[in-house]
């Protein structure tokens, strides 16, 4: 089977990250991998705009990428975007901008190619290929919920529901009140009772079944295993599979929702600069293991990346 480098440069509603791999097929193997956070959403959810000092520097961001992927020689380098500039009005001024900067064009996936690649990343770690996942990919604009097993889904959908965007929305105070949290809580209850819960349970019943394991792909989780594993750095063997109990994610939400910032930035294995969505984060992922009923949150540290850099350009 032939062997390919490629590179992904991903575009996000929070940050932006990069992912230079070889792939033979189903297998991804990482040789180089960043993130650095540009706050794309900041200002966006009122005007569906994105904002001239936003794009300059998810646009510069992205120019570092390009030139470091290169460095790795990559037979070929993507740029996709997705949430914050789907839905951006203004959407032809990043694109433009990152173009200039590092002379690569940008591809918008739509909502329901982001779970299809989430769901492909994850599955590309062979110790969860084949069982029957629930995936939970929690971004800054977006969240992707797709149900499936052994390299085929059953469903998958796109919500509007992120870390930054609910953070927009809800802006709760410094250190967070009692009546923040149980504001976020009620909210998501009620979105998941409106919204989430109703698109699922219309294949056959509630999800959380004895045989089905839920999975939390992207920034929250990883944060959260790098939290519990006490991590300074990024290290991917010691972060997939931290197993976190329904129990124990509640006990660090109320932790989280308890400090000020400036203490949530003292956290080891948070970076400072997530340590204002991380709330959001981790209150989305509570609301699904209490509305399903789950009483486990399997991390990992593959998903869109790892399933974008298997489509070939």
């Amino acid at each position: 089977m032939t062997t390919e480098r490629r590179a992904v440069i991903d575009v996000g509603t929070n940050s932006v990250k990069l992912l230079v791999a070889e792939v033979a097929g189903q297998t991804v193997v990482p040789l180089f991998e960043g993130s650095e956070q540009t706050r794309l959403g900041r200002g966006f959810y009122e005007t569906h705009r994105l904002q001239p000092e936003t794009i300059r520097h998810t646009a510069e961001a992205v120019a570092r990428f390009a030139r470091a992927a290169a460095e790795l020689e990559p037979g070929s380098t993507r740029v996709i975007a997705t949430s914050a500039v789907r839905d951006a009005t203004n959407a032809a001024d990043l694109m433009a901008a990152i173009q200039r900067s590092s002379g690569l064009p940008v591809q918008i996936i739509s909502g329901e190619t982001e779970a299809e690649w989430v769901y492909r990343g994850v599955a590309t770690d062979p110790e969860l290929h084949d069982h029957r996942l629930l995936i939970l990919d929690v971004g800054g604009g977006s969240t992707e919920i797709i149900l499936g097993e052994r390299g085929h889904h059953s469903f998958r959908q796109s919500f509007p529901l992120g870390s930054v965007r609910l953070l927009e929305k809800l802006r709760p105070a410094d250190p967070p009140s009692l009546a923040d949290l149980a504001g976020c809580r009620g909210w998501l209850k009620e979105y998941f009772n409106r919204e989430i819960g109703p698109a699922l349970e219309a294949l056959r019943g509630s999800p959380a079944r004895g045989d089905v394991r839920l999975v939390g792909s992207g920034g929250t989780t990883t944060i959260l295993g790098r939290m519990e594993q006490k991590m300074t750095g990024f290290g991917r063997d010691a972060i997939d599979r931290t197993c976190l109990s329904r129990a124990r994610l509640l006990e660090r939400m109320v932790e989280l929702w308890g400090m000020p910032l400036a203490q949530r930035r003292q956290i080891i294995g948070l970076p400072p600069n997530r340590a204002d969505v991380i709330l959001m984060g981790v209150a989305i992922y509570e609301a699904v293991m209490e509305h399903f009923g789950f009483d486990e949150l399997l991390v990992t540290t593959r998903g869109l990346r790892f399933g974008a850099v298997m489509e070939p350009r």
